[in-house]
């Protein structure tokens, strides 16, 4: 399994269309085949900074999402809001504290 984590970072009038359009595609993502779930963070600081958290099968779900047509749709949307490039990182679990039980 790989996690990915996408940083956007929105114009200030572009963070409620945003997130209206993200309500309309996020079950499109989550129910992707090979995505085990996502999440959708906002910086409680600077509410223009989302940052996107999935789990993938592995590297080839991954990039078949990346490839598909639902990606082509989506990103072409919400690529002209960036206030700053988008940074991308797919990651390997090393510790997984959330797991772990309390005595």
């Amino acid at each position: 399994m790989v996690t990915r984590i996408v940083k956007l970072h929105f114009q200030e009038n572009k963070v409620t269309p945003f997130l209206t359009f993200f309500d309309s595609v996020c079950e499109v993502i989550n129910n992707f085949p090979g995505c085990y779930g996502m999440k959708l963070y906002q910086d409680v600081s600077n509410p223009c900074i989302v940052l996107t958290y999935s789990h993938w099968k592995d590297q080839k779900a991954l990039n078949s999402y990346r490839e598909s047509k639902e990606f082509g749709v989506i990103w072409p949307n919400i690529k002209p809001w960036f206030q700053e490039k988008p940074e991308a990182w797919t990651v390997n679990t090393y510790f997984d504290g959330f797991n772990a039980t309390s005595s």
